[in-house]
């Protein structure tokens, strides 16, 4: 609903109280004047009552005649309508002549006070004459006893009269003062408006944003230092917004290039605000979100549980919280209080970072310190126990001694097969880190002869037939020496796994900008819960078998750091009982 201007606030009950304190003096006034007439009036009837007394000598005539004469010349003249009635309340004489018209008399309120000995008078409408008339009733006495009463009516059209002229002279009044007050009226109520309005006016755009509007100062004195004081706190107010714009900036600054997620909620969980992390983590809108419970926003026990402790401990707490999704993340959450400057509490503040590369990087680091320990504890365990066999006799028994000296051999080869992997992966590693490794394009097809004949011998051990398929002229940006161990690793690979007198495909194929080298066996296959981790350091499906092989348990790790620094990826293919495929992907050139 539209608001009304103060100066029509100031006018219009200004005007209003000049038009109804003239209304309310005539009104006054012609109260008082009708009031004073009806008093005269009764007073008149009054003493015409008692000259009738007077001329009616000690009781009520048995001839009404002389009494109606005179009466009837008072009615002509003052228009005073004169009636005698008995204490029984008949008419004995009237002015008129029309007794039949007074059977009912006794019935009015001062005939029948008259009746019973006291004065009385009305003043009622009569609509058969449309005008007011006055009445009144007064106790003719003898020796204390009532002999008849006066009753005594003379109409007042004279005085409505009266006063319908006195009310058109008042409203007359009132229209010309009201007049006459207008323009004093609109001036004064636009004296005072005009410094409100124009305080109004530079207050909206003060809030609207232009925060240098200020004031003029007017020079009534209370204006002028209401504006005064107006234009100090939008000073002030000023100068507080600049700062806490130049605050709220740097701290958006900050939650933005946070790489963590931070999440501030009030004391009944509902969301204040998130930064740009945890809305990809939760994949959140934060407009959408603000204000919303926690609870209806992100479904998560461990997130719900570490917000209610940091709301109900006010003090730092501490956990992980799971996220479910395409990918399964892990998030190492740091709650607070968040209180006001007086100390109140107003909400708590979580911080969430994501750990799960890091939790992932610790498992594998535990994983490879104990499959490193466990890999050369194996062989040096066996190394000291045939040299202290040796010593402590087996030396004299030249046969025991050559076989125990043989297993030691191939022990320490083993033990040197392991160091050298895990330098060569260490190596590999770093130029995949560092992006300096030595990239050229090279027809495949040299590298692929070289890996082939690399494995003729362990092949032909097994009597597998080894296939080599790959069109002359395919060309990629690689490392030559280093592509070429990693298909030695996995042509090795499916060489040993194979079934003997089976064949081993090595295959290039080009396909969407890519050249994919594969290699496939015939042996037992991979089951789905190992594909996921076979390239892991010393991760082996079959650890017995992997070890009477002469596996190193690092082959398809190196495997896939080397596809990676070519910037490529390496995938595999397996069925159980029909054998696996090995692919590496590279891009064309």
């Amino acid at each position: 609903m539209p608001k009304r201007r103060l100066v029509w606030q100031l006018f219009l009950p200004f005007g209003l109280l000049v038009l109804v304190a003239a209304l309310s003096f005539g009104w006054v006034a012609l109260s008082i004047l009708d009031h004073s007439l009806l008093e005269s009036t009764r007073n008149d009837l009054a003493g015409w009552a008692d000259f009738l007394d007077g001329r009616l000598g000690p009781g009520i005539p048995e001839d009404p005649r002389e009494f109606e004469r005179l009466t009837r010349r008072l009615d002509e003249t003052l228009g005073l309508r004169v009636t005698l009635l008995l204490p029984d309340g008949q008419v004995a004489a009237d002015s008129r002549g029309r007794p039949d018209e007074f059977d009912q008399q006794a019935d009015r309120p001062e005939i029948g006070g008259a009746l019973d000995g006291r004065p009385g008078y009305q003043v009622r409408f009569n609509a058969g004459l449309n005008q007011r008339v006055i009445y009144m009733g007064v106790p003719i006495m003898r020796h204390d006893r009532l002999i008849g009463v006066f009753y005594l009516s003379k109409r007042l059209g004279w005085l409505d009269q009266a006063a319908v002229q006195m009310r058109w002279w008042t409203v007359i009044l009132a229209v010309v003062l009201a007049a006459l007050a207008v323009p004093v009226a609109w001036r004064t109520a636009r004296q005072l408006a005009e410094p409100v309005e124009q305080l109004a006016a530079v207050v909206d755009r003060f809030g609207a944003g232009q925060l240098g509007a200020r004031v003029t100062l007017p020079e009534t004195r209370e204006p002028a230092e209401l504006a005064a004081a107006f234009n100090a706190m939008a000073d002030k107010i000023q100068n507080r917004i600049n700062t806490l714009t130049r605050q709220n900036n740097e701290q958006n600054a900050v939650l933005a290039g946070m790489a963590e997620g931070v999440l501030a909620v009030d004391s009944g969980e509902r969301i204040i605000s998130v930064n740009r992390a945890l809305s990809r983590l939760l994949n959140l809108d934060p407009t959408e979100v603000q204000g919303r419970r926690l609870n209806e926003v992100v479904r998560n026990a461990d997130l719900s549980r570490i917000v209610t402790r940091a709301l109900a401990n006010g003090e730092a707490v501490e956990g992980d919280v799971l996220l479910l999704g395409e990918r399964e993340r892990v998030m190492q959450a740091h709650g607070a209080a968040l209180n006001d400057p007086d100390g109140r509490p107003l909400g708590a503040v979580i911080v969430l970072n994501d750990v799960t590369d890091f939790r992932k990087l610790e498992h594998i680091r535990r994983d490879f310190v104990a499959n490193v320990s466990h890999e050369l504890k194996t062989p040096v365990t066996s190394i000291k126990g045939f040299v202290e066999t040796l010593l402590d006799g087996a030396m004299r028994d030249p046969t025991d001694s050559d076989r125990f000296l043989r297993i030691v051999a191939k022990q320490a080869d083993r033990l040197h097969a392991i160091i050298e992997d895990l330098l060569a992966l260490s190596k590999i590693e770093q130029s995949e880190e560092s992006e300096d490794l030595q990239l050229e394009p090279t027809p495949l097809r040299g590298i692929l002869d070289n890996a082939v004949a690399s494995c003729m011998n362990a092949a032909r051990d097994r009597q597998i037939d080894v296939k080599l398929d790959c069109p002359d002229g395919l060309r990629a940006s690689v490392n030559p020496l280093l592509l070429e161990q990693a298909v030695v690793n996995l042509l090795d690979n499916a060489i040993k796994y194979s079934e003997p007198e089976s064949e081993v495909d090595l295959r290039v194929t080009p396909l969407a900008g890519e050249l994919q080298i594969s290699v496939t066996d015939h042996g037992s296959g991979i089951a789905d819960e190992h594909v996921s981790r076979i390239f892991e350091r010393f991760y082996r499906v079959d650890r017995a078998r992997s070890r009477k092989l002469g596996g190193t348990g690092l082959g398809l790790a190196i495997v896939k750091h080397i596809v990676q620094a070519h910037h490529g990826r390496v995938t595999v293919d397996s069925t159980m009982g029909e054998g696996s495929t090995f692919t590496i992907h590279l891009r064309a050139v």
